[in-house]
């Protein structure tokens, strides 16, 4: 069976949620995540994943949902929209390291365009504010590689085991944000690079959530 783009993030947000906190995620946290009305779409998606041998529910259980299957890697094709409708115009902001940071100069250097791109809005969970393009392979293990443009949801607040754009000393960098009782880390996904320790007194601040990406011709 094969799954739609709204249900492979849906599997990625169980599988990181389990990661990250040990529990998979409830029915109403999936509808706030991804902006559903209701949790009756959420279960929806959750049929469909159980159909398709991702993921079992267990009845009469709060968070009752086992995962079976790993989920697949993020849409990576460069696409248009087949609607106006599902039109995304985003801009491209720049570089983000995924490597060694990238100097930015002030935080509010990421607010001219370099460019803008049309693309298909199913791409991406939840829905972007910009592009970024990828300079460095740091993040090849999930799928993210060099030249990459990366969506990138503007926010301030993340979870642990969210990938994030994140600026430390104005240099912007995306990682995978691991929050401990006493230090911030942010970790590569390539055993070639080292773990960024965010150290007291530093100016740090999560930029945005990443939330996909699309692979120009190259």
């Amino acid at each position: 069976m094969q799954l739609t783009q709204t249900q492979q993030a849906v599997l990625a947000l169980i599988a990181e949620r389990v990661e990250a906190e040990g529990v998979p995620p409830s029915q109403a946290e999936i509808a706030r995540a991804f902006g559903f009305s209701g949790v009756r779409a959420a279960q929806y998606h959750l049929e469909a994943l159980e159909a398709a041998g991702a993921i079992e529910r267990v009845p009469g259980r709060a968070r009752g949902i086992r995962l079976l299957a790993a989920p697949s890697p993020r849409q990576e094709a460069l696409a248009l929209p087949a609607a106006q409708d599902d039109a995304l115009r985003l801009p491209v902001l720049g570089q983000v390291a995924a490597g060694l940071p990238i100097g930015a100069g002030a935080p509010g250097d990421l607010a001219a365009a370099d460019d803008y791109v049309v693309l298909d809005r199913v791409l991406f969970s939840p829905s972007p504010d910009y592009l970024l393009k990828v300079k460095g392979d740091s993040m090849r293990d999930e799928g993210i590689f060099d030249g990459d443009l990366i969506g990138v949801h503007r926010t301030a607040q993340a979870r642990s085991g969210q990938i994030v754009v994140a600026r430390i000393d104005d240099e912007i960098t995306v990682k995978l944000l691991r929050v401990g009782k006493d230090r911030i880390r942010l970790m590569p996904r390539n055993p070639d690079y080292a773990p960024i320790e965010v150290q007291p007194g530093q100016d740090f601040a999560i930029e945005g959530l990443y939330c996909g990406l699309v692979r120009p011709n190259r």
